[in-house]
């Protein structure tokens, strides 16, 4: 077994002989025969624990068993209590999901605190059919497919070709001691019901049932660069991303292989599910504006496009924008106002700044969503014209449309933001000071 773990080492290329790895040892027999493995082959390793507060005094005597294997090791010892429940309970997530979350963002900061190269996992190859057939069941894409990998960051699985009567095997000729977890018998979690119910069965059809999923996945892997090859070159000719919205192009999809399957994937970033997706596929030789939702996106289909915005843009009210000010923000937009005199000023044609005549306008000015009903004089013209009629004229999206801001002067609008100023509100050869106001993306946080 020693041999077969060194050679998958090296034949994944998951870390060099010098690296400093931190092992990350439960006290249970898996973690143990990590660490034995470590140690024989003479690499430079820690031993990290983590106390969820789960098992009362099973806890507390797993970290005392830890702490006792890192001394007979004579290796650097790290250990962290939590307060798994409260963490679930805050974050709304399953009380494995809580400790999975906690338990890799901890090894993580150890490793970086201490200077350490990777985080070494105790998975088998036990682990990677649990995790294929859990996946199998739930539904996935490709990804789910290839199970556990090898390699993920600093996050290595140095026992990934082994299976758990390789363990047993090893822990008897090696005579080494372990702690039982007597949660791993109980069926109320999901991958132990695939452990101790489904893979008994499936072994009977197929004694060599991990070895051959072992196989699979990393044909799947291999599969799966592949289309990620495809999907890449696809991403780069079909979207393009601006301030307020996604786009993407429908013509080079035209004649993609598997269509389903690479729009799943190129909105995969925005959380639209496989059987959205389906819906989509199936409206896109209609008509334009066709609306679909997922819980973070808006998409609606228009002409030979896809336009996609968050579903949380314009939902910050309104703005009060005073004199003197030089910025404000709206949702996921940024706002930048410069007050400059006329013969110091440059006029700009974009259509994301508006140069307003400081004479006419009345403060405070207001930033809001565009309502029904709503006109303005566009630049240029004499007569009123809807809001809803210049966005129809515009072409602009069901999806964008209702994110169109408007800054408010008393009662008149000045600026339909992005596309067009008011003509009672435009630079004259009678203007003194020009009031420049300009919108971007709000910048993303460090």
């Amino acid at each position: 077994m020693l041999q077969k773990v060194s050679g998958f080492i090296q034949a994944q290329d998951l870390c060099q002989p010098d690296s400093k790895i931190i092992a990350a040892v439960s006290s249970g027999i898996d973690s143990v025969v990590l660490c034995h493995l470590l140690q024989k082959l003479k690499y430079n390793f820690a031993v990290a624990h983590c106390n969820f507060g789960l098992r009362a005094e099973d806890a507390e005597a797993d970290q005392l068993f830890a702490k006792k294997l890192a001394k007979q090791y004579d290796v650097p010892f790290y250990t962290e209590n939590f307060n798994t429940q409260a963490f679930a309970e805050q974050e709304k997530l399953s009380i494995q999901m809580a400790a999975r979350t906690l338990r890799y963002q901890w090894f993580e900061q150890i490793r970086q605190q201490e200077g350490y190269d990777y985080i070494a996992t105790a998975h088998h190859s036990n682990d990677l059919t649990e995790t294929i057939l859990l996946h199998l069941t739930k539904g996935t894409g490709i990804a789910g497919l290839h199970g556990i990998p090898p390699k993920n960051g600093h996050i290595i699985r140095p026992m990934l070709s082994v299976s758990k009567d390789d363990i047993y095997e090893f822990v008897t000729e090696n005579r080494l001691i372990w702690r039982e977890d007597s949660s791993n018998e109980t069926t109320k979690y999901q991958r132990n019901k695939i452990r101790h119910e489904v893979i008994p069965v499936l072994k009977e059809i197929n004694p060599n049932l991990e070895e051959t999923m072992q196989h699979t996945a990393e044909r799947v892997s291999h599969a799966e660069s592949i289309v990620a090859d495809y999907i890449k070159n696809l991403r780069e000719q079909s979207i393009k991303e601006a301030e307020n919205a996604c786009y993407i192009s429908l013509v080079p999809l035209q004649n993609a292989t598997g269509l389903p399957v690479v729009l799943h994937e190129l909105l995969r970033p925005f959380n639209f599910s496989y059987s959205v997706v389906l819906e989509l596929v199936d409206a896109l030789e209609g008509l334009s504006g066709k609306q679909f939702d997922s819980p973070t996106h808006t998409l609606v289909k228009d002409r030979d496009q896809l336009v996609i915005t968050a579903r949380n843009l314009s939902t910050f009210g309104s703005i009060l924008i005073q004199d003197g000010d030089t910025e404000a923000e709206a949702g996921s937009l940024y706002f930048k106002i410069k007050y400059v005199d006329i013969d110091k000023y440059k006029l700009s044609k974009k259509p994301n700044v508006a140069a307003l005549d400081m004479e006419q306008l009345k403060f405070p000015l207001k930033l809001r969503s565009w309502q029904e009903g709503d006109w303005f004089v566009p630049l240029g013209m004499n007569g009123k014209k809807k809001i809803s009629d210049l966005l129809i004229d515009k072409k602009v999206p069901a999806n964008l449309k209702s994110q169109t801001l408007v800054l408010v002067s008393d009662q008149s609008i000045a600026w339909v933001v992005n596309q067009r100023p008011d003509n009672r509100f435009k630079v004259t050869g009678k203007t003194q000071k020009v009031m420049e106001i300009s919108v971007q993306a709000k910048p993303q946080a460090s």
